[in-house]
């Protein structure tokens, strides 16, 4: 059987990839991150502690396994977080991406790196794979820098960018925009939310099948993996509010400018997923999908 070693998986995404693989009981599956396990299952697959900013604790931890693929989950991903923390971000997004995939390279792993669509200015969105990236943030260029670093030493690669994911999981250590927006219309919080930018926001089951898709089939090279809606931030809230039917007046439609942000936004991203559709048969939910899903995880927790 094929090994997988997923890093952040106490996260979103990396619980997501746990659940689907254990679905299909088909490969050893080593997970890994910082402190303690989250998950709320231990049967199935093999945990360990493993903190990807040290190369001493990497490459302990992946020539012991020496898996077939590793699935990089684990990110500083707060876009002002990293504005304000350069030095962390760069640590977590670029050193120890170079840490995974120099000791990958060792063992012989497929190594699969996690992106975004910030590495785009958001000028020309929907964007395709092959289009020039131009990162208007510190978290879009230590991305860009990892993407880079990747291309030039991993002897097998494959880049999956994303756009605004979304999804619940067990003990989450942060809440994402749909969670957000459901929670603050529900205590009938006043919401100022911008109407100059677009995504394509992406159910956290989707990006995970995009992934094991990817390792499936030993697809190299980048692949856009996000939701197939675009719509503005404001519409996403909006529709948020009209699946669970709350109340659209507590909403305030506000332009980029005012919020004040550290980090700049990319105005308009979204992602053309052609290349995805043919070379992994990736189908993504609508978004209205992706909510009732979550709808019934959030009902059954």
């Amino acid at each position: 059987m094929k090994k997988i070693l997923i890093t952040g998986s106490n996260g979103l995404l990396g619980q997501k990839l746990i659940d689907l693989y254990l679905k299909s009981n088909e490969v050893n599956l080593i997970a890994t991150g910082r402190g303690n396990n989250r998950y709320p299952h231990e049967n199935g697959y093999e945990y360990v502690t493993m903190d990807i900013t040290s190369l001493e604790q990497v490459q302990k931890v992946i020539k012991k396994y020496k898996p077939n693929c590793i699935i990089n989950t684990a990110a500083m991903t707060n876009v002002d977080q990293c504005e304000e923390y350069k030095f962390g971000a760069e640590n977590l997004n670029v050193n120890a991406v170079e840490h995974l995939i120099d000791t990958a390279n060792q063992v012989g792993s497929h190594f699969i790196q996690l992106s975004t669509d910030f590495i785009f200015d958001g000028k020309n969105g929907p964007y395709k794979e092959d289009d020039q990236p131009n990162p208007l943030s510190h978290y879009g260029k230590t991305k860009l820098e990892a993407e880079k670093i990747i291309q030039g030493k991993s002897a097998k690669w494959s880049i999956i960018r994303t756009v605004l994911v979304y999804g619940i999981v067990h003990d989450m250590s942060r809440s994402n925009i749909v969670l957000w927006a459901k929670n603050a219309l529900e205590k009938r919080q006043p919401l100022k939310i911008v109407d100059d930018q677009f995504r394509s926001p992406t159910l956290a089951e989707d990006l995970a099948i995009g992934c094991q898709l990817v390792e499936q089939k030993e697809a190299e090279g980048i692949f856009n993996i996000s939701g197939k809606d675009q719509m503005s931030i404001v519409s996403l809230v909006e529709r948020v509010a009209d699946y669970f039917k709350l109340d659209k007046s507590y909403i305030e439609k506000v332009s980029s400018a005012t919020l004040n942000q550290p980090a700049k936004r990319p105005p308009l991203t979204g992602f053309n997923l052609e290349k995805s559709y043919k070379v992994l048969g990736y189908n993504p939910h609508s978004f209205e999908e992706g909510i009732e899903l979550l709808m019934e995880q959030l009902t059954t927790k």
